[in-house]
């Protein structure tokens, strides 16, 4: 249970330590998936850019559907009690 903006939320985030690690000797300590050498931001970028799950899955047989669930995870957490405002457009 978590509360966002005084609102209790019920859900579950998965465990994303399982699937993502940094090591320093890999991508200069990135956080990378498990077993590979693409990085979480490298994923999400696939998938900004329009890849679907299923291209990115057949494209990179390594990977699994939990370990891109985990990179959202990831990502959600490292979000979460962030604040982002709008900049002036130049």
């Amino acid at each position: 249970m978590r509360r966002f903006n005084g609102v209790i939320n019920f859900y579950i985030v998965m465990n994303w330590h399982e699937y993502i690690h940094t090591d320093p000797k890999v991508l200069v300590g990135k956080p990378v998936l498990k077993g590979t050498r693409l990085s979480v931001d490298f994923v999400m970028r696939l998938l900004a850019s329009g890849w679907t799950r299923e291209q990115i899955l057949a494209d990179y047989p390594r990977l699994t559907p939990e370990m891109l669930q985990a990179c959202f995870s990831f990502a959600a957490e490292c979000l979460e009690g962030e604040s982002f405002y709008a900049a002036p457009a130049k």
